[in-house]
């Protein structure tokens, strides 16, 4: 088949090969795709996608923290009747998995977006659609519904947003409105992105399609022994917890904040009305050296308690991830990168295998360890 072979050529000066009309066989894993997806993405857009800060480090340590951890197996346990369906937020999902909000899914492939949102569909799998899509999250929750009703679904999984602060908050609030007005059930705000370092320019016919006459701020540092962050317009807009009251009067939609790392933040969290948390050092791309969001977990979850629920983003590449996510207090997971991965390689059906390997990995990992939930997930499946 042509465009299958092995990614790691020398393509750098090369055009990005097609996207594949069908799944090699040889696919069987996650990193099959990510292998792949270099072949399928100019080098500035795949060395963006697969970017972190600093030297990389937290980048690193998001793969190498669940390899700390060993599963300890249980046999002849009752697994009639299992099922990897939670509820979250009292909305039902097939399994703990959820697509994490990444931007501008045109990067990787022209139908972007759409097409993620059509496979996460059909796999049953909520997609958590970002403030910087690369088209409009009308157009996204109206692509979701149109395929479960193809599909002969009375409805589509639970649409949820990423919200980003707008430096003016008419805007923020338009964005809100927006998102109700077209369905959404959930409205997940990134705190930990406002402030970061990025060189990457976006390529013609890729924008932040929901932001389209809104205002953006242009960030120059001044020269040596001016204002570099702090005294800047950009570090002025940067969201606090004031802007989270704000938000929570004005919505009723569950409000999730994603990118705390801290037992003290999700304790506060709690104070300000939040229902949940995505715990999060955003992929390794904000900042270097940050702690790792399985290490940082289990304080968390012992500070909220049954009080809301913890979600875990960073690094999640096979089921036994979720499965050690599930035991140290997530309720669900979110995959970031690897949805890019799978769009540029494949598409459509790119996505929709990624998302059909993780559950079967999960799956055989809950059997294995004698969980026929993943409510029945707990420490003791573990072994450091």
């Amino acid at each position: 088949m042509s465009g299958d072979g092995p990614a790691g050529d020398d393509r750098e000066d090369a055009a990005p090969r097609p996207p594949l009309t069908a799944i090699p066989p040889h696919f069987r894993a996650l990193a099959d795709y990510e292998r792949q997806a270099p072949a399928h993405l100019a080098g500035e857009v795949w060395r963006h996608i697969e970017s972190g800060a600093g030297p990389e480090r937290s980048l690193a340590a998001n793969r190498a923290q669940f390899d700390r951890y060993r599963l300890v197996p249980r046999m002849l346990s009752d697994l009639r009747g299992g099922s990897t369906a939670v509820t979250l937020f009292g909305q039902r999902h097939a399994a703990p998995i959820l697509l994490a909000p990444v931007a501008y899914h045109r990067l990787a492939h022209p139908q972007g977006e759409i097409a993620t949102m059509n496979a996460a569909t059909a796999l049953d799998t909520t997609m958590v659609v970002s403030t910087l899509s690369s088209f409009t999250l009308e157009d996204i929750a109206a692509t979701a519904r149109a395929a479960a009703a193809e599909l002969g679904r009375a409805a589509c999984p639970p649409l949820w947003f990423q919200l980003y602060f707008q430096p003016d908050r008419a805007h923020t609030l338009e964005l809100v409105r927006r998102a109700e007005a077209a369905g959404y059930g959930l409205l997940m705000v990134t705190v930990d992105a406002s402030v970061k370092h990025s060189t990457f320019t976006l390529p013609p016919g890729v924008e932040a399609a929901n932001l389209r006459a809104m205002p953006r701020i242009a960030h120059q540092a001044d020269p040596i022994g001016g204002n570099i962050l702090f005294g800047t317009a950009l570090m002025d807009a940067a969201p606090t917890w004031d802007d989270i009251d704000w938000l929570r009067s004005q919505t009723r939609l569950p409000l999730v904040l994603k990118g705390l790392l801290s037992a003290e933040d999700a304790r506060r969290a709690l104070d300000h009305g939040i229902d949940g948390i995505v715990v999060s050092n955003h992929g390794g791309r904000v900042l270097d050296g940050l702690v790792d969001p399985l290490d940082a977990l289990p304080a968390m979850a012992d500070a909220v308690g049954d009080r809301m629920p913890l979600l875990l983003d960073s690094g999640v590449r096979q089921g036994t991830d979720i499965l050690k996510a599930l035991a140290l207090g997530a309720k669900a997971v979110l995959v970031g990168r690897p949805q890019l991965h799978a769009l540029a390689v494949a598409g459509l059906p790119g996505v929709a295998h990624m998302l059909h390997i993780l559950r079967a990995e999960l799956e055989l990992a809950m059997a294995q360890t004698g969980r026929p939930s993943p409510r029945a997930v707990d420490r003791t499946i573990l072994s450091a």
